[in-house]
């Protein structure tokens, strides 16, 4: 799958949307100080600039690192087109962290901690809401954190927004209910379509067996997740990280079902399994994918033949 259904209307309107963001992000300027934003590589507008990547990030230090790289891999930014490129400086960022985790969190993951009140001491309260608050962005994938930032706080439209997280307009409003939705707490997992789930495991495996990592790579979300139960293998976050590691064990591997759904099993060669590869797919592109190994789980999955050929 990808993105190029997206018109070149919206790409263009993407840098001067985006540049909305440097006039809004005024509300958020004393959240981060003035000192040094002018300094050498920083762009027109750097203490707004520096505002936005702060609360896409929530991290001074970084924010600056975000400045700077975009000026790095744009010197002839302008005003217009520089909002846009920190954005995706710090969506890079954002996507780092995710890889580092041990476990990568799914789309569907609730880890932030309930709000703590601390009465008759306002400088507390305040301060806490600040973590809290920080804490709710944490827990949202890199792509819902910025159309949550982007579109509810600094009012941008999502035809902006979209070529920059490599989805559509449709899809990135989607995205940006589930990013409200979690935080609110009233999300909800969507029913599974198994029609929709079998062509897009079908395509993955094809373009396994077939060493296509460019079309393995787009029918991965762009925050996939690959989790194991073992260890093996690695957990990854990331179409590129996840498509890199899972492209020849999914090659090995055949179609079958899992609990009435696609996926894939590696099986030994009397046919016991001995990896099942479980998908979540979400708007037609693979979310999550989970790597099962542990003897305990198999026994407690539902596994049978895929018979019938992806549509």
């Amino acid at each position: 799958m990808s993105t190029a259904n997206t018109t070149d209307t919206a790409g263009t309107t993407s840098t001067a949307g985006v540049s909305g963001a440097s006039d809004a992000a005024d509300k958020a300027g004393g959240a981060v100080g003035t000192e040094g934003s002018a300094g050498s590589g920083t762009p027109a507008g750097g203490p707004r600039l520096l505002a936005l990547a702060h609360r896409l990030l929530g991290s001074p230090e970084e924010a600056a690192q975000a400045v700077r790289a975009a000026s790095r891999a744009r010197p002839a930014a302008t005003p217009t087109t520089a909002p846009a490129e920190i954005t995706r400086a710090c969506l890079e960022l954002l996507r780092a962290r995710e890889s580092l985790r041990p476990v990568p969190r799914g789309p569907w993951d609730r880890a932030w901690p309930e709000s703590r009140h601390h009465p008759g001491d306002t400088d507390t309260q305040d301060a806490q809401g600040v973590q809290d608050d920080l804490a709710a962005l944490d827990a949202l994938t890199p792509s819902e954190r910025v159309v949550f930032v982007l579109h509810d706080e600094f009012a941008l439209p999502y035809e902006a927004i979209a070529p920059i997280i490599e989805r559509t307009p449709v899809a990135t409003r989607r995205l940006d209910t589930r990013a409200r939705r979690r935080l609110e707490g009233t999300e909800k997992m969507p029913e599974p379509d198994p029609e929709r789930q079998r062509s897009a495991v079908a395509a993955f495996h094809s373009a396994a067996r077939g060493g296509d990592l460019a079309a393995l790579h787009a029918l991965l979300d762009p925050d996939v997740v690959l989790r194991s139960d073992t260890g093996a293998p690695p957990p990854a976050h990331g179409a590129r990280a996840v498509a890199r590691t899972l492209a020849d064990r999914a090659k090995a591997a055949l179609p079958a079902l899992v609990d009435g759904l696609a996926g894939l099993v590696r099986a030994a060669p009397d046919g016991t399994p001995r990896t099942v590869f479980a998908f979540t797919v979400l708007d037609d592109r693979i979310t999550a994918v989970d790597a099962l190994a542990d003897p305990a789980h198999l026994s407690r999955l539902r596994l049978a033949p895929e018979t019938e050929p992806a549509h």
